[in-house]
C-alpha cells in the first residue's frame, strides 16, 4: 500500500529532515549549539548555582541578558557584575534612569536608589531595622552617594477619648526619624550624602514638626558622620537647623579626616551657629561652605570671617540670603586682604550698602586670587560702584561680577561689566587652545 504524499510546509520541513523523529517540526537548521544549551542551563539554574565570573566576556553578556530580573538580591548582588543585567532591573523599576549621573554605572544606580527608597519608607517604631542592616552586604561596595528627600515620622495614632477618669499616662511615640548611626559606619565608600528632613505629599496631614531634624535625630546623625571616614560631601538643608543642633553636629565634623564640601543652606541658622562653622573653617580643609538663606548677621559673619583670614583650603562660600550687613561685609572684606585662596564669593541679598562695597573694593585691587564674587540685592550706591570701577580697573583676576538690583549708577555698571569682559578674554583664549591642541 503506497504511502499518502506530503503537502504544503509540513511536506517541505520533513524534506529537509534527516532523521524521521516523533516531532514532525523538527529540523536540523534549529537545532542550538552545544555552548548555547549550556548557557541556558546556567540561568535557569543560576538561583542555586550562580555562575558568572568564571565566564568568557561574551558569555557573561549572554547570561546577563536572559537572567530573570526577579532573582532575589542576595543572589545577584555579589556575583552579577555590572553590565545589561542592572540595566534592565532599573529600567523595570524606574521611569527615568540615566547612569552619568552614577558614574555610568547601572549597578551603583540601582543600589542607591534602592537604599534610599529603603531609607525614605523606613517608619520609625514600624519597620524593623533588619530590613535596612540586611542591605549593607550586598550594597555597601557600590553606595558612593545617598540623596534622601524625605525621613518619615513614626505613625501618630488618633487621640481616644478617655474612658476613666483616672488612670496611668501613656507617653506616645518619638517624632524621631531613621537612624543612620546604625548604617553609615557600615557603608565603607560613601562619599556624598544628601538630606532633608521632611514628609513628601503629606497633603491635609501637614504638621510643622514633619519638618525639622529632633534632638535625637541631631545626636544619632552625627555621631554617625563621625564613623564614616569616607564622606567628602554633606548637605543637609531646608530642615529647621537653628543654632544648637548647627553646633552639635559640627563638634562631630571637626577632625573628619575627608570632608570638604559643606551645605547646611536654607535653615535657620544664626550667629551662633555661624561661630561654630568658624571654629571648623579655622581647624578642617573645608573647600565648599553653602550658608544661603540662614539667619547669620553681623556677629556671625564677622566669626566666619576671622576663620576666612587663616584659613588655606576653602575655594567657594556662598552667605547669599542672610543678614550679615556691612558689619559682616567689611570683616570678611578685611579677611580676603589676608587670603589667598578663596575664588568664589557670593554675598547677594545680605543687607550691605556702600562701606561693605569700599572694603571690598581694596580687595579687588590687593587680592589677585578671587575669580568671582556676586554683590547682587544690596543697596550700594553711587560711591559703592565708583569703589569697585576704580577697583576693576585694577584688578586682571575677577572673570565675574553680579552687581544686579544695587542702585550703581550706569556709568559704573558697564566700566565694570567691560572690565569683567576683559578679564574673561585669556581664559576663554586659553580655552579655544586646549580645544585646538588636546595635547597641550
Amino acid at each position: 500500500m503506497s504511502r499518502p504524499p506530503y503537502f504544503g510546509a509540513k511536506a517541505d520541513n520533513r524534506r529537509l529532515r534527516r532523521i524521521i523523529a516523533e516531532d514532525v517540526d523538527w529540523s536540523l537548521h534549529v537545532v542550538p549549539c552545544l555552548s548555547k544549551l549550556c548557557l541556558q542551563s546556567i540561568v535557569r539554574s543560576f538561583e542555586e548555582k550562580p555562575i558568572f565570573e568564571e565566564l568568557p566576556p561574551l558569555d557573561r553578556v549572554f547570561v546577563q541578558e536572559r537572567l530573570p530580573t526577579s532573582l532575589p538580591l542576595h543572589v545577584t548582588a555579589n556575583s552579577v557584575s555590572d553590565g545589561v543585567f542592572w540595566k534592565r532591573c532599573c529600567e523595570q523599576r524606574w521611569d527615568i534612569c540615566d547612569p552619568a549621573d552614577y558614574g555610568h554605572s547601572w549597578k551603583r544606580m540601582f543600589f542607591e536608589r534602592h537604599v534610599e527608597n529603603i531609607i525614605e519608607l523606613f517608619i520609625p517604631d514600624e519597620t524593623e531595622p533588619r530590613a535596612v542592616l540586611e542591605m549593607v552586604p550586598l550594597c555597601k561596595n557600590y553606595v558612593k552617594r545617598l540623596d534622601i528627600s524625605q525621613l518619615l515620622p513614626p505613625i501618630k495614632e488618633p487621640e481616644k477619648k478617655e474612658e476613666e477618669e483616672y488612670g496611668p499616662e501613656l507617653a506616645g511615640p518619638s517624632m524621631d526619624h531613621f537612624d543612620f548611626n546604625i548604617l553609615l559606619k557600615k557603608l565603607t565608600k560613601l562619599e556624598e550624602l544628601h538630606l532633608v528632613y521632611r514628609v513628601k505629599q503629606c497633603g491635609m496631614n501637614f504638621e510643622r514638626t514633619m519638618f525639622e531634624m529632633t534632638d535625637r535625630d541631631c545626636e544619632s546623625l552625627a555621631e554617625a558622620l563621625v564613623s564614616c571616614k569616607t564622606l567628602k560631601l554633606l548637605r543637609l538643608h531646608q530642615s529647621n537647623i537653628e543654632d544648637k543642633k548647627c553646633r552639635r553636629l559640627v563638634r562631630n565634623l571637626l577632625d573628619h579626616p575627608s570632608l570638604t564640601e559643606l551645605d547646611l543652606s536654607h535653615n535657620v541658622i544664626g550667629d551662633k551657629g555661624a561661630a561654630a562653622i568658624g571654629r571648623l573653617l579655622a581647624r578642617n580643609k573645608l573647600e565648599t561652605l553653602n550658608m544661603c538663606d540662614n539667619n547669620i548677621r553681623g556677629p556671625g559673619a564677622e566669626a566666619i570671617a576671622r576663620a576666612l583670614s587663616v584659613n588655606s583650603s576653602l575655594l567657594s562660600l556662598n552667605l547669599r540670603l542672610n543678614r550679615v550687613g556691612d558689619g559682616g561685609g567689611r570683616a570678611i572684606g578685611e579677611a580676603l586682604l589676608n587670603n589667598r585662596t578663596l575664588l568664589h564669593l557670593h554675598l547677594g541679598a545680605n543687607l550691605v550698602t556702600g562701606p561693605s562695597a569700599v572694603a571690598l573694593s581694596k580687595v579687588l585691587v590687593e587680592n589677585g586670587t578671587l575669580k568671582s564674587i556676586n554683590l547682587s540685592c544690596n543697596n550700594l550706591g553711587v560711591d559703592g560702584g565708583r569703589a569697585l570701577q576704580e577697583a576693576m580697573s585694577h584688578n586682571t583676576s575677577v572673570t565675574e561680577c553680579d552687581i544686579r538690583l544695587t542702585q550703581i549708577d550706569e556709568q559704573s555698571v558697564s566700566f565694570i561689566n567691560k572690565a569683567v569682559w576683559t578679564n574673561q578674554r585669556p581664559s576663554k583664549q586659553q580655552q579655544q587652545q586646549q580645544t585646538a591642541n588636546p595635547s597641550v
